[in-house]
C-alpha cells in the first residue's frame, strides 16, 4: 500500500498533530510489545474528553498506557488486545479491557482477510536509514501487516531500539504518511525472575530429553528458562533456534556456542524469532548481528513451518491439566491472564518435526499465601479454557517427573498424570478417577 504520493518523504509532525488523526469511532492500532508508541499514547490521552468510542488494540504492553489512565471507567478508549501483559489484564480486571481469542501465528492473516482497516496506526521504528526503510527493532510479530491494512501510517522514531535483521521487518518510507519524534528511552526490559528449584527441576527432566541439533522454542515463563539454563549445563551442541519470542535464556546458548543453527534445514546458521523481548544485554545481542534473524508471527508459527525443522523441542508452560491432557495455560476460570500465543501451533508443528519433541510444563501445586491446590486436577476448573487440548498433548512435565500421552487411553493417561502430581494429592486423584469411571476400579 503506497500511502503518501509520489515517493515524498513523510511529513514531520508533533505528536499533538498525530492524535488529531483519531476521531470518535476510528480503530486505532498500538501493535505490541517494545514496539508501541509512548509519545503519541500520551497526546492522545490528553484529548480523551473530545473522544468518543476508539478502539485501540495492542499486544503485550510493556509499558504503562496512558489513554488507561486517562480513562478508567472506559467511556473514550476501548482497549483489545491479542495477548496479555500484567498491564493488560489489569485493565481487563477493570472492566476497560478485551481479549481477542488468536492462535498467534494466525495474526497478519486477520488482518489482511477478516478485520475492518485500521484509521490510524502508530508504530515506534528507528529513524529511516539510507535506504528508505524504518526498522522495526527486534519486533516482527504482524507489524508489516498492519501497516498494508492502516489508512494512515504513523512512524514514532525511536533510535534506542535495536537495529534487526530479518524480513519483513521494517517499513518504506514511502508507506508512512507522518512521523513523529519519541522520547529516547531505552526498549523496556523484562526482569529475569529468579529460578525456584521446582523450575530447575523441571528443566533438567526436559534438558534429558534434548539431543543434539535440536531446534529450539521456548515460551515465556520460568521452566522453559530453566530448561535453557539445564542445556547450559550439559553437552548438548549444535542446536537451532525458531522460536515465537527470543529470550535471554536462548540468547545465552548462542553466547556459549550450543546454539549455532547448523543441524537447521531451514534458515540454515540462523537464529529466528518473532519477537525480542528482554534485558538490555538481550537487545545489545541482536543489535545489527545478521545471526539473528526477526520474521513475522506467519512464519515462525505456523506449523507447516515449524515442521521443516528437524527435532524440533517446544517448551512451553501451562497453569492447570486435567486427567485426560487438556492444558488450560490462558486463564483462571473466567478470568483471562495471559492468552493462546504460540502455545498450540508450537506443540503442532514440533509433533509434526522429524524427532519433534513437545513438552507442557508446570509445578505440580499452586500456592499463593494459606492457598495450595494441585494443579493437574479430575477435571479444569469451571471456565478455563483449553489451550492445548488432549489429542495434541505430548510431555508433561513437573518436578515430579516426566510422561508422554501419545497414544495414551484416558485410563493409562489418568495413570501417569498422577504419577507426577504432588504426593498430597495422588490419593484422591486416583479415587476421583475411579469414581467418576475414568479408570478400572482396580487400576491403580
Amino acid at each position: 500500500m503506497q500511502h503518501n504520493s509520489g515517493g515524498k518523504e513523510p511529513k514531520s509532525i508533533s505528536a499533538q498533530e498525530a492524535a488529531h488523526l483519531v476521531k470518535s469511532g476510528d480503530w486505532v492500532e498500538y501493535s505490541s510489545t517494545i514496539n508501541q508508541p509512548d509519545v503519541f499514547d500520551k497526546a492522545l490521552a490528553a484529548r480523551s474528553g473530545e473522544l468518543r468510542d476508539v478502539k485501540i488494540r495492542s499486544c503485550i504492553s510493556v509499558k504503562p498506557r496512558a489513554v488507561l489512565n486517562a480513562d478508567p471507567e472506559g467511556k473514550h478508549f476501548t482497549w483489545f488486545s491479542w495477548h496479555y501483559s500484567a498491564l493488560d489484564r489489569k485493565a481487563a480486571d477493570a472492566g476497560i479491557g478485551h481479549y481477542m481469542p488468536v492462535n498467534l501465528g494466525e495474526i497478519p492473516d486477520y488482518y489482511r482477510r477478516f478485520l475492518p482497516p485500521i484509521d490510524v496506526c502508530v508504530l515506534k521504528a528507528r529513524s529511516v536509514d539510507a535506504n528508505g526503510w524504518f526498522n522495526f527493532g527486534g519486533n516482527g510479530l504482524w507489524n508489516r501487516a498492519i501497516v498494508e491494512s492502516a489508512k494512515c501510517v504513523v512512524i514514532e522514531i525511536n533510535d534506542s531500539l535495536p537495529l534487526s535483521h530479518g524480513v519483513e521487518h521494517a517499513v518504506h518510507a514511502s508507506e508512512v504518511d507522518f512521523t513523529i519524534q519519541g522520547d529516547g528511552a531505552p526498549p523496556a526490559t523484562l526482569p529475569d525472575t529468579p529460578l525456584t528449584d521446582v523450575d530447575l527441576a523441571v528443566g533438567k527432566l526436559i534438558a534429558n530429553e534434548v539431543e543434539d541439533g535440536a531446534c529450539i522454542q521456548v515460551g515465556i515463563g520460568g521452566m522453559p528458562n530453566a530448561a535453557c539454563a539445564a542445556l547450559l549445563d550439559s553437552d548438548v551442541k549444535d542446536l537451532g533456534l525458531h522460536s515465537e519470542m527470543l529470550t535471554d535464556s536462548m540468547v545465552n546458548l548462542v553466547r556459549s556456542g550450543q546454539a549455532n543453527g547448523s543441524n537447521k534445514s531451514m534458515d540454515t546458521g540462523q537464529h529466528v524469532y518473532s519477537f525480542a523481548l528482554g534485558s538490555e544485554s538481550l537487545y545489545d545481542t541482536v543489535n545489527d548481528n545478521p545471526a539473528f534473524s526477526v520474521r513475522q508471527s506467519d512464519y515462525t508459527n505456523l506449523p507447516h513451518n515449524i515442521m521443516r525443522n528437524e527435532k524440533v523441542v517446544a517448551i512451553n508452560n501451562t497453569t492447570q491439566i486435567d486427567l485426560t491432557g487438556q492444558a488450560a495455560s490462558e486463564s483462571d476460570g473466567f478470568r483471562h491472564i495471559s492468552g493462546t500465543g504460540g502455545q498450540l501451533q508450537f506443540v503442532r508443528g514440533a509433533y509434526a518435526s522429524r524427532g519433534g519433541k513437545s513438552f507442557i510444563c508446570l509445578s505440580s501445586v499452586f500456592e499463593k499465601g494459606d492457598v495450595k491446590r494441585s494443579r493437574i486436577v479430575l477435571n479444569l476448573t469451571p471456565g478455563n479454557t483449553v489451550t492445548t487440548p488432549r489429542m495434541d498433548q505430548m510431555y508433561v512435565v513437573t518436578e515430579y517427573g516426566c510422561v508422554n500421552l501419545k497414544g495414551q487411553s484416558v485410563a493409562d493417561r489418568t495413570r501417569l498424570l498422577t504419577s507426577i502430581a504432588h504426593p498430597d494429592y495422588r490419593e484422591d486423584l486416583a479415587r476421583q478417577a475411579r469414581d467418576k469411571g475414568l479408570v478400572p476400579k482396580h487400576y491403580f
